[in-house]
C-alpha cells in the first residue's frame, strides 16, 4: 500500500496541473493509520502539544490502539469534535483575543484534514495571498510589496472586522463543496465548525467563525479569502489601463531646448561663446533629469494579502481609490457575508506612510541623480521603502518589557535593570535579552533604515548590563570587567560537552536577516521514511525504557513538553535526556509507572 502522504502529493501536482478540478473520495484518506503518524509527527514537537482541551487528553499516551479508535469512530460515523476550550490572551492594543484550545484527538484528525486540505487548494491559492502558507511568511509578502508597488500614488488599507470570528459557516462550506465532492469529508468539516466551546466550564454553541487556535482554523480562512483574492484579481483587470507613452510638455520642450543647444555647439568654433553654450547644455541635461517625462494616465492597481491584512496600492487619483474601496465592501458584505473596517480601512497618499505588517510604506520621490549602467539616472525615484515605526514599535516594546524609562528632564529613553529577571542565572539573562534583540532585528531587517536598531541595540545591552548589576549588587563597571572579552565585547561562559563557551549579547549589525527563518515549513512531504519515526518505533514493539520487545504487550508514547526541563533524576528522565528526544515509546506497564512512580 503507498504512504498517504505520496497519494496527496499526486493530488497536489493534480490540482496544480488542472485548476479546475474537482476532487471526490478523500474520505477514504482519513482512515489511513500511516497519516496519523505523520499527523502526530507534526504536532509532538509544539509547545502546545502538552496544553489540555476540555480534557485531559494531550500528546502523552499516543499508540496505535488509539489511532485505531479513531480510524473506527470515523468509519462508523460515531466521531465527535468535542468543544474547544476558550481561553484569552492579551492583544498588543490591550484587548483580549480569544483562543479555542482542541483536544490533542482532536487536533490530529485535524492535521489530517489540513494535510488533505492544503494538497487541494495550495496550488490554486492567490500569488498574492501570504499568510499560513508553505515556504510563505511576512517577509515574502513585504519583498513582492517592495518589488511590486513601485511608482504607487494612494495606498488602500483593508481592515476586515473579526476576520476569523465571523466566517460564516454556510459560505465557507459552499466554497469547499465547489472543488471538493465528497459528502462524509464535509460533514466532519461542519462538525468541527459546529462544536462549539466551553468557557468557566459552560458550553456556548458557534454558529459562524473558526477558532483561533485549532490546526484548520489557518487554511480554512485562506479558502474563504481566496475569493477575495479572486475578486480582486478581476478588479484589478478592469480597472488597469494602459496610455501611449506621452511625453510631458515640459520635458518636451526642454529636449528641443537642448537638442537646438547641440546644434550651435557644433556650428561654433572654440570660444568663450562655445564654452558658454557647453554650459548651458550641461545645465539643461541636469535639469531635464529632473523633470518628469511620462505623462501619469495609467491606472494600475497592485495588491498583496497576508491573513486578513491586505494592502493595495493604486495608480489613479483618490476618486479612484475611494471607488475601490465601495466594490471591496459591497463584495465583501454581500458575498463574504462579513464587514470591512470604514474606520481602519484608510486611503493614504504614497508620500505619507501606510503600516503594513509592523512595517511604514512608502513611496520616495527622489530627484537626485546618480550614475547606472554607463548614465545618470533617478535611481531611488518611486521605489517602494519599508521603515521601522520606531515609537510605535520599538519604543512601546521596550516600555512593555520594562527595559527603559522616559528621563522626565528631556523626554529622552534610559536603559534600567529588570528586577524580574534577576532570580534567573547570568547565562539566562543574557540569553532573554539575545533572543528578544535577535529576534526584533530578524524580523525588521528589510527595512530602509535598519542600522537605526543601533540605538534599540545599546538600550538592550545596557539594560542588561544593569540588571546584571542589579542581581549581583555592584557597579556596572564590575560586570563588565568580569566578562570582559576582548575590546569592546563581553558574554558569560558556560561549559558543554564540546568544550567551553561564551554566550555574548548579539550586535546588531551582526544579524544576517537574509537568514531569518520563519517562514512555515512544506507539510506536504515524504516524512515517514526516516528509521525513527514515530510510526516505525511503535510498530517496532520494543519498550526503550526497560527492554522489553514482543508484540503481547501494549506500547503508547510518553511525551514532555520541553527536554531541558527534565531533572535526570528518575530512569525515564535519563532516557530522553541521553536520546534528546521529547518522546519515549514505552510499554503500557513503563507508562504507567512513569506517571504514578516507581
Amino acid at each position: 500500500m503507498k504512504p498517504t502522504i505520496e497519494i496527496l502529493t499526486r493530488l497536489q501536482e493534480n490540482s496544480k496541473n488542472n485548476h479546475e478540478e474537482v476532487f471526490t473520495k478523500l474520505f477514504r484518506y482519513l482512515l489511513r493509520p500511516d497519516i496519523y503518524y505523520v499527523a502526530y509527527q507534526n504536532l509532538y514537537a509544539n509547545n502546545g502539544a502538552a496544553t489540555k482541551g476540555v480534557d485531559e487528553d494531550t500528546a502523552d499516551g499516543f499508540s496505535e490502539d488509539k489511532v485505531n479508535r479513531i480510524i473506527e469512530a470515523l468509519r462508523n460515523g460515531t466521531y465527535e469534535p468535542k468543544p474547544v476550550r476558550r481561553t484569552y490572551i492579551k492583544k498588543k492594543n490591550g484587548k483580549m483575543r480569544p483562543l479555542g484550545l482542541p483536544t490533542f484527538t482532536d487536533k490530529l484528525v485535524q492535521d489530517v484534514i489540513r494535510m488533505v486540505l492544503q494538497a487541494i487548494y495550495e496550488p490554486v491559492f492567490s500569488n498574492y495571498s501570504h499568510g499560513f502558507r508553505p515556504g510563505r511568511s511576512c517577509h515574502t509578502a513585504l519583498a513582492q510589496l517592495k518589488h511590486e508597488f513601485i511608482g504607487a500614488k494612494w495606498f488602500v488599507e483593508g481592515d476586515i472586522k473579526g476576520c476569523f470570528d465571523n466566517i460564516d459557516h454556510s459560505v465557507l462550506i459552499g466554497i469547499v463543496g465547489k472543488k471538493v465532492k465528497d459528502a462524509r469529508f464535509i460533514n466532519l468539516l461542519r462538525l468541527f465548525l459546529k462544536a462549539g466551546y466551553m468557557e468557566e466550564w459552560k458550553y456556548y454553541g458557534t454558529y459562524s467563525g473558526c477558532p483561533q487556535g485549532g490546526i484548520i482554523s489557518p487554511i480554512l480562512a485562506n479558502i474563504y479569502l481566496n475569493e477575495l483574492d479572486t475578486f480582486v484579481e478581476k478588479l484589478k483587470k478592469s480597472f488597469d489601463t494602459n496610455t501611449p507613452y506621452t511625453l510631458t510638455p515640459q520635458y518636451r520642450a526642454l529636449q528641443n531646448k537642448r537638442a537646438n543647444t547641440k546644434q550651435k555647439i557644433n556650428r561654433r568654433e572654440v570660444g568663450e561663446e562655445r564654452d558658454q553654450l557647453i554650459a548651458q547644455y550641461i545645465g539643461l541635461g541636469k535639469e531635464l533629469r529632473k523633470t518628469p517625462a511620462k505623462l501619469c494616465n495609467d491606472k494600475k492597481l497592485k495588491y498583496v494579502r497576508y491573513a486578513d491584512d491586505f494592502l493595495i496600492a493604486v495608480n489613479g487619483s483618490k476618486e479612484d481609490c475611494e471607488w475601490i474601496k465601495a466594490q471591496l465592501t459591497e463584495f465583501i458584505r454581500g458575498t463574504l457575508k462579513m464587514e470591512l473596517s470604514q474606520e481602519k480601512t484608510l486611503i493614504t497618499h504614497s508620500n505619507d506612510c501606510a503600516r503594513f505588517l509592523g512595517y511604514d510604506v512608502r513611496v520616495r520621490r527622489d530627484q537626485q541623480v546618480k550614475p547606472w549602467k554607463n548614465c545618470k539616472q533617478r535611481t531611488m525615484n518611486n521605489t517602494v521603502e519599508l521603515l521601522i515605526p520606531f515609537r510605535d514599535k520599538i519604543e512601546k516594546y521596550l516600555f512593555a518589557k520594562g527595559a527603559v524609562k522616559q528621563r522626565p528632564d528631556n523626554g529622552k529613553l534610559e536603559p534600567v535593570a529588570r528586577i524580574g529577571l534577576t532570580r534567573n542565572t547570568d547565562l539566562e539573562i543574557v540569553t532573554t535579552y539575545d533572543a528578544e534583540l535577535r529576534g526584533l532585528c530578524n524580523f525588521y531587517y528589510l527595512a530602509s533604515n535598519y542600522r537605526n536598531l543601533n540605538y534599540f541595540s545599546y538600550l538592550m545591552e545596557y539594560s542588561c548590563l544593569k540588571t546584571l548589576a542589579w542581581k549581583h549588587k555592584c557597579k556596572l563597571s564590575k560586570i563588565y570587567d568580569k566578562y570582559r572579552i576582548g575590546a569592546k565585547r563581553w558574554g558569560i561562559p558556560y561549559e558543554t560537552k564540546s568544550g567551553r563557551k561564551v554566550r555574548k549579547l548579539t550586535k546588531f549589525n551582526e544579524v544576517d536577516g537574509k537568514r531569518c527563518e520563519d517562514a512555515i515549513p512544506t507539510i506536504v512531504t515524504i516524512i515517514a521514511k526516516s528509521r525513527t519515526t514515530i510510526d516505525s518505533r511503535l510498530k517496532a514493539c520494543r519498550c526503550e525504557l526497560c527492554g522489553y520487545e514482543g508484540k503481547d504487550r501494549k506500547y503508547e508514547v510518553h511525551h514532555v513538553n520541553k527536554v531541558k526541563n527534565l531533572k535526570g533524576k528518575e530512569p525515564w528522565e535519563i532516557v530522553m535526556i541521553a536520546k534528546r528526544r521529547k518522546t519515549l515509546v514505552v510499554c503500557h506497564e513503563c507508562h504507567q509507572k512513569i506517571h504514578h512512580g516507581y
